[in-house]
């Protein structure tokens, strides 16, 4: 029965993995960027600075996901427009998401320079981590302008099935960012030492290459002429522009519910202490990895099913669906076996504070039961991104993080007094209930396509 079961999806789980793989890489670029912030600040400048990383990195990916969403919205249409044999509607997208995605990096970076920096002065936190803070967190706003027209490029290349050439950008821009970051923190070859104002400057140069070799290969590359006749600079359609937007817009409010409740928990856990907080980061930035490479998955998912649905392939579309399931569970399923079996060691990656260590190890226990339903929660999404169900499943992440995952949180943590524990059960309850929504709003989608065949 298990031998018939994997020969059904066999060739699904292959033609997935082989397009989700690169994406998965290109994906965790996005982690990796802030991983290596954390390491590197973590053992050349200490826990205090660690801990405006960590306070910096909630309330910048709260406003990174907003433009990352938008980006996203491009992928589906692009899908699907292949699946019909259309590339110089492709191209016409194209033009219309850079415009879009441009616009949406200035705004977010007006956002951080002329609002968030005032904010932060009021939130709560430790006043020597905010002076940490506030220098590294402007370096990352500027940042967010060439990450968008990185994003747009690399969205549209994914959504047409070439995936490789993302993944060799990003991996080439970590290293660079993590070379750079040391010699800017650390001081070295005659620079001063910079601290955490240092990592944020490499990775605002990290972007700034990133977005120009991914224009570069877009505009040169054999692979997109055909795709390319209907590109023009500066081409506005308001139909094309609304189209990417109802679907950018809603999966961007998935992305800000769901990284804001963890930015919440984060700024909850700062009102407790500084050694909390980054031991938070340290746990976080590790379960952030799984989750990208969840999210790698799901945006393969999102292109087959676009493709699938271009293609009136709707058997194929379930079939394909469900296989990133299977994937995604046997792959959190060992992850999470890791986290507990290595809980205690994990965090000297990041950090040898005693304190923070262990209270670190005692998060990686619970994160591995929450990324179980963390990377499912993912995938659904995807699915049903490609299919362009995205209103509902908005309202569920809503739901489920602000409803339920973050009160609950702050009652456990805050007012049981069970501390930063507390608030990483809330959120896991929470995550917990998006997975199960999700997966019940693809059940009853799919069988739908189906019942029309």
């Amino acid at each position: 029965m298990l031998h018939a079961f994997y020969t059904k999806y066999k060739p699904y789980y292959a033609d997935n993995l082989r397009l989700a793989l690169p994406i998965v890489v290109s994906q965790l670029g996005h982690t990796l960027v802030h991983l290596a912030d954390s390491v590197i600040v973590g053992h050349f400048a200490g826990t205090i600075q660690l801990a405006a990383v960590s306070l910096v990195n909630s309330i910048f990916m709260l406003i990174l996901v907003l433009g990352l969403g938008i980006s996203y919205g491009l992928t589906p249409l692009i899908a699907r427009e292949n699946g019909s044999d259309n590339p110089e509607e492709c191209g016409k997208l194209l033009s219309n998401s850079l415009l879009l995605n441009i616009f949406m990096g200035v705004l977010l970076y007006i956002f951080v320079n002329y609002g968030t920096l005032l904010i932060i002065d009021h939130m709560g936190q430790s006043p020597e981590v905010v002076a940490y803070a506030k220098p590294y967190l402007q370096y990352l706003g500027i940042s967010i302008i060439p990450l968008m027209i990185f994003q747009t490029f690399k969205q549209f290349t994914e959504g047409l099935g070439f995936t490789k050439q993302a993944m060799y950008i990003s991996i080439w821009g970590n290293l660079i960012n993590i070379i750079v970051g040391i010699i800017f923190v650390k001081g070295m070859f005659g620079i001063a030492p910079m601290g955490v104002k240092g990592v944020g400057l490499s990775t605002l140069i990290d972007r700034i290459l990133m977005c120009a070799v991914m224009s570069y290969y877009v505009f040169h590359s054999k692979n997109f002429k055909s795709y390319l006749k209907g590109f023009r600079f500066g081409f506005f359609d308001q139909v094309r522009s609304l189209k990417i937007l109802k679907i950018g817009a809603p999966v961007s409010l998935q992305y800000s519910f769901e990284i804001s409740a963890f930015s919440g928990a984060a700024i909850l856990i700062g009102t407790i202490g500084a050694v909390e907080q980054a031991a938070h980061q340290v746990a976080i930035n590790l379960a952030s990895i799984t989750y990208m490479i969840s999210s790698g998955i799901a945006s393969a998912a999102t292109i087959k099913t676009g493709n699938n649905l271009g293609k009136n392939n709707f058997g194929d579309l379930r079939k394909a669906a469900l296989a990133s399931y299977h994937v995604i569970l046997l792959f959190m399923a060992v992850t999470a076996l890791g986290f507990v079996l290595a809980s205690n060691v994990l965090p000297y990656i990041y950090t040898e504070d005693l304190s923070v260590i262990r209270i670190a190890a005692q998060l990686l226990i619970i994160a591995g039961f929450f990324q179980l339903f963390d990377g499912t929660q993912v995938v659904g999404l995807g699915v049903l991104r490609g299919m362009g169900d995205v209103n509902y499943p908005t309202i569920i992440t809503f739901v489920a993080y602000w409803i339920i995952g973050i009160p609950l949180g702050y009652f456990l943590g805050i007012r049981l007094g069970l501390g930063v524990n507390g608030i990483w059960y809330g959120l896991t309850f929470g995550l917990l209930t998006a997975s199960i929504l999700l997966f019940f709003r693809f059940q009853s989608r799919t069988k739908n396509l189906l019942l029309q065949v």
